[in-house]
């Protein structure tokens, strides 16, 4: 299940690091959130939709790593985008 355009575009636009930013750490881990609370959403209802459950589980674990490599390289990025999607950080 993609993201609306409009959806994505928003996303991109509120996380980018300048004007042609699609790409960075930072545009990823907000696409990669904002899909996994929609396919979230989607699996409250269809409890056995265990092929987007597996997709669910991918796409968590590419925000796990894409974070993991933020909080290396740049920690103080790292801390204010885990602020501003409201997820854990250590």
């Amino acid at each position: 299940m993609p993201l609306n355009k409009e959806v994505k575009t928003k996303v991109i636009s509120d996380y980018h690091r300048h004007e042609t930013d699609t790409g960075s750490p930072e545009v990823q881990v907000a696409i990669l959130t904002s899909r996994i609370l929609q396919l979230t959403g989607h699996l409250r209802t269809h409890k056995h939709d265990e092929a987007s459950r597996r997709g669910l589980l991918q796409m968590v674990g590419q925000r796990r790593r894409l974070l993991a490599y933020l909080r290396k390289n740049d920690y103080q990025r790292y801390l204010a985008l885990t602020d501003q999607l409201k997820l854990r950080h250590k």
